[in-house]
């Protein structure tokens, strides 16, 4: 470890990118234990200073796949929403925006942990908790529950241990990491598409080359609330398509669809019992004008999924199906057959 720590902590002007192999054998160091923490913390602190290569984030990608439980479907093409694991302050409006989709026959895997630095937001795995389900089923009862109701949420440091060992160090530390990228990659559900956000075009160009030697066929990255992949309401976004190491982009405006809105205080934490009853009341359809910023993100990033992953023709038309889905409460249905599907298949 020491050889290669010498490497990229040279400082601003000396320090260097290490290859493939060679940040590997770092990875599997530290995930062998060989590793102390002083070395582990000193390498991140060093890789942020010096800003990881494509290469190196690729290498701990790898190394943390190879040692991460894989969940096998029968056959179905599952939809990967990477959400940011330290949380959000702002709705998630990718929970019922996943219930949706599930509802209409769009497989959908969710993952995430307990809150971690440097946000330490409103996580989905409390969210989801708030909202009655569980998120610490068996890999059995997780695979018979996405059959069945087409969603499934893991705690991945429960798929990946050896990345739950680092959360003592990585709260300690405080600041974020690689590892806030790594574990969105980890594809527990072997899925063929992944949606996840980025707070910038340049962490998307460093993030675009390695898609091509991981397993992801559909990869879109966006430029959503808080580095999320939901995208908001109150300004215009990009979209990115990656494929191979090439980077096409969109922009949707949601005033093109008559769902624009004010932004909201960006310093208003939601709480998970907040997020919870928001995310009740919008499946059930409710349309108060308190409610009005999170129903439109709910439909536009609903509509937005249909489009990119094929299920419709156009965005208008995919928000139009989200709409009735609202209306009729289809949501609501589909949270609870979550629930029974999950109580019916152990739980651990």
């Amino acid at each position: 470890m020491q050889q290669w720590l010498k490497e990229v902590a040279r400082g601003k002007r000396g320090s260097k990118d290490l290859d493939y192999q060679q940040t590997k054998e770092v990875a599997q160091s530290i995930i062998s234990g060989k590793a102390t923490d002083a070395q582990i913390a000193a390498y991140l602190i060093a890789l942020r200073l010096k800003t990881e290569s494509p290469d190196e984030l690729l290498a701990f990608v790898h190394a943390y796949q190879d040692v991460s439980e894989k969940l096998e479907w029968s056959n179905q093409a599952i939809i990967d929403l990477a959400s940011p694991y330290n949380g959000r302050n702002s709705f998630t409006g990718s929970i019922p925006t996943a219930i949706l989709m599930a509802e209409y026959g769009m497989p959908v895997f969710l993952h995430g942990s307990e809150s971690l630095p440097p946000k330490y937001g409103t996580t989905i795995m409390e969210i989801l908790l708030q909202l009655g389900l569980s998120v610490s089923q068996t890999p059995q009862g997780m695979v018979k529950t996405m059959e069945e109701v087409g969603i499934a949420f893991a705690n991945t440091e429960v798929y990946c241990r050896s990345l739950g060992e680092l959360r003592g160090i990585r709260k300690e530390l405080g600041v974020r990491t690689l590892f806030n990228t790594v574990e969105k990659l980890l594809n527990l559900a072997m899925a063929d598409s992944l949606m996840m956000g980025a707070y910038h075009r340049t962490a998307i160009n460093k993030i675009a080359p390695i898609f091509k030697e991981l397993s992801f066929k559909n990869v879109y990255v966006v430029q959503g609330m808080e580095g999320s992949e939901d995208l908001p309401v109150h300004r215009n976004s990009f979209i990115y398509k990656i494929t191979d190491n090439k980077i096409e982009s969109s922009i949707v405006k949601p005033d093109d669809y008559g769902l624009l809105v004010q932004e909201l205080d960006k310093d208003n934490k939601l709480s998970a019992q907040e997020q919870s009853d928001i995310t009740l009341a919008i499946l059930s359809g409710e349309q108060s004008k308190s409610l009005q910023p999170f129903y439109n993100q709910v439909l536009f990033n609903t509509g937005i999924r249909y489009y990119l992953f094929g299920a419709v023709n156009g965005i208008g038309e995919g928000i139009e199906i989200a709409k009735q889905q609202l209306t009729e409460q289809r949501g609501l249905s589909q949270l609870e057959k979550w629930k029974v599907s999950q109580r019916k298949y152990i739980i651990s």
